[in-house]
């Protein structure tokens, strides 16, 4: 007889609250880059909507601006946050710190490249896209697997849920993203066998009932 598959892990992926950088337009990447205000009160709220569901662990980026996030989320658990460099935001090198704006008219060529999701750009001394998104992916389903029938939390950044979100779905790294990647929306995501689902993306209930409403 064969043994039954293991249930499927849910999932939670978060990006983190909002932080100073974000809010400039400056490129963060492995920039250790602490929430704002405004990313403080984004994880505590997204904290309130996941305070009932039954949280088995959270994960996040060892970048203080995702832990953080975690930690909001972790806290009424009971739970202490479990840090994955795997899932760090993509390294952009020398171009971090900079604004796209800033660095289009000093490096058109790369910021072409850039623009259109070429998988082997690298900024200077930084990640491509094809080996970041490898690198994000295996974090997700290794950690996923060691879940299985629970849901978990992983708290980590815009380039992060892009990669997830193209692994669900069958979406080529090059395509051109057709989804949004909002500070401390919800993204629900099922991972089973190897393989990742996508369920629901971009849930921000919890932060437009006040913080688009002008509670900030």
């Amino acid at each position: 007889m064969l043994d039954n598959p293991p249930e499927p892990t849910r999932i939670i992926a978060i990006r983190h609250g909002e932080t100073d950088w974000n809010a400039a337009s400056r490129i963060q990447g492995h920039t250790d880059i602490a929430l704002n205000a405004r990313g403080l009160e984004q994880a505590r709220l997204a904290a309130n909507a996941l305070a009932e569901e039954p949280l088995a662990a959270v994960y996040a980026s060892d970048l203080q601006r995702a832990w953080q996030t975690a930690e909001a989320i972790a806290a009424p658990h009971g739970l202490s946050v479990i840090l994955d460099p795997g899932l760090r935001e993509r390294c952009f090198g020398a171009f971090e710190g900079h604004s796209f704006a800033a660095l289009e008219p000093l490096h058109p060529e790369l910021c072409a490249r850039w623009r259109h999701r070429d998988p082997a750009f690298a900024a200077p001394g930084g990640e491509t896209l094809r080996d970041f998104a490898n690198r994000a992916q295996t974090a997700l389903r290794r950690i996923a697997a060691r879940h299985p029938g629970q849901l978990i939390v992983v708290a980590v950044h815009g380039g992060v849920l892009d990669a997830f979100y193209r692994a669900a779905t069958g979406q080529e790294l090059q395509a051109p993203r057709s989804f949004e990647l909002r500070n401390a929306a919800l993204n629900r995501l099922l991972y089973a066998e190897g393989q990742l689902t996508l369920v629901g993306w971009g849930d921000t209930a919890h932060l437009d009932r006040s913080l688009n409403e002008g509670v900030q």
